[in-house]
């Protein structure tokens, strides 16, 4: 991640990045959940892929406040990924291109709880519905 600032960075790259750095982190989470709860190998894979998602989403949004929220109403510096030339969804799609990307996101994590009793996941689409619609 660090070592991307001022690189000339695609989009693959780029996701590589996020996949390896914050979806893994819910990768790690989910799964653990889902294998304690019993889950079988389809089950489990399923909730990775969910938490996947979500994770890029995640920074997806991250990237998107950082250049349309002001430092008050994020609590912290906006406008430091322009600032350090970072590679960012907006940098690379422009904020809708970026917007658009989240709503697949969103929408993809969800359809992977399809699977499983609604009652049961409807925390996990909460979840994935807060990050994506998050304002700080």
């Amino acid at each position: 991640d660090l070592a991307s600032e001022g690189a000339d960075v695609g989009l693959a790259t780029l996701e590589y990045i996020h996949v390896h750095k914050t979806a893994r982190l819910l990768e790690a989470a989910a799964v653990c959940g889902a294998i304690v709860a019993g889950g079988d190998d389809e089950e489990v894979e399923g909730v990775r892929r969910y938490a996947r998602y979500v994770g890029l989403l995640f920074q997806v949004v991250d990237d998107v406040l950082d250049v349309t929220r002001t430092s008050e109403q994020l609590g912290k510096t906006a406008g430091k990924d322009v600032a350090t030339d970072k590679a960012t969804y907006p940098k690379l799609m422009g904020v809708d291109g970026a917007r658009a990307y989240a709503a697949e996101l969103v929408a993809s994590a969800e359809a992977e709880l399809d699977r499983f009793d609604a009652a049961r996941t409807e925390p996990l689409r909460h979840l994935a519905r807060f990050i994506a619609y998050r304002q700080h």
